[in-house]
């Protein structure tokens, strides 16, 4: 039997965790779903990550407000991708902050992302008709940037190309916790469509150089303490460079796609095919170590057309 196009099949509302990884410092997490962060200062509250909608955003908000009444004044994007940011509206922050890089992959691919992702995950997208339209950031920047909230410094920096081109990861050094984004995950598939292979272990190691305390990842649970920090990132770095050494290595032979991702099932299904998400990112993952591993560094843009053509090839 056909399997159901990316996560069109995964109808059922996940349990929603809240989780303090620091003193005032809270994970939202959900089975796997996108996680966002939240940040507590003496004066004002930043938020990682906006949620696909304004609908899943008001829930953060709801749990948010259980812990403080603090104003949410910023909203700082880890990256472009629509499930990250469409939710922004919602928490009437003053400013939405990205790096350089992640505004001009609005500009780019925002809108094309936009249409890909809404095809892809039916069930975030519920309530759609609410999101104002592309969220832009209104604050950038091109290495690091550092927020104050109050007396509680924010680090904002862009450690090296991983998920996207754009990444950054936000730092609380009076807690030693750190907010990542898509660049390390637990338990759930990353989804390397917009993804540098080669690079990504690098950034991973920058992250893990900081010995955090905790993360909040990109999906998956909290991840607090410095066993599950670095099982996390190393299972991380174990998904990447298990998918594209699988891809390399055809490719280098004058192998297809297809045969690409048949050695691919081969090595990660045992390892990761009960991850979240795991069928969903396979084709786009595999389609884009095959252009990664013949020289294409700036990963092609997916649009819902491109979306269908993958999924038929490599998961029909």
């Amino acid at each position: 039997m056909a399997k159901a196009f990316a996560s069109q099949g995964d109808l059922a509302e996940k349990t929603v965790s809240f989780t303090e990884i620091g003193p005032d410092l809270w994970a939202f997490t959900a089975e796997g779903d996108p996680n966002t962060g939240v940040i507590i200062g003496d004066d004002s509250v930043m938020i990682m990550d906006a949620q696909a909608t304004p609908r899943l955003a008001n829930l953060v908000v709801e749990k948010i407000r259980t812990v403080t009444d603090k104003p949410i004044k910023y909203v700082t994007l880890s990256h472009y991708h629509a499930v990250r940011v469409l939710g922004a509206s919602a928490y009437g922050a003053s400013e939405i902050i990205g790096s350089d890089i992640c505004r001009a992959m609005v500009a780019e691919r925002g809108q094309e992302d936009w249409d890909s992702e809404f095809g892809r995950f039916p069930r975030l997208f519920q309530g759609h008709e609410s999101i104002p339209g592309l969220t832009w950031p209104t604050l950038t920047f091109s290495d690091r940037m550092t927020v104050y909230l109050g007396g509680r410094k924010v680090e904002l920096m862009k450690l090296g190309r991983a998920h996207t081109a754009g990444d950054i990861v936000a730092w609380v050094p009076d807690a030693g916790v750190m907010f990542t984004g898509d660049i390390v995950e637990y338990k759930s598939a990353c989804y390397c469509g917009d993804g540098h292979f080669k690079d990504w272990g690098a950034t991973l190691d920058r992250i893990k150089a900081f010995n955090p305390a905790a993360i909040a990842p990109g999906r998956g649970d909290a991840l607090v303490g410095e066993a599950m920090v670095n099982e996390a990132i190393e299972n991380t770095r174990d998904f990447v460079e298990s998918i594209y050494r699988a891809v390399e290595i055809v490719a280098a032979r004058g192998g297809t796609m297809k045969e690409a991702a048949a050695k691919v099932r081969e090595i990660c299904d045992p390892k990761f095919g009960d991850y979240a998400i795991y069928e969903h990112c396979f084709p786009f993952n595999i389609a884009r170590a095959w252009d990664e591993a013949r020289g294409i560094d700036t990963p092609r843009v997916w649009t819902a057309e491109r979306d269908q053509q993958m999924w038929a090839a490599l998961q029909g």
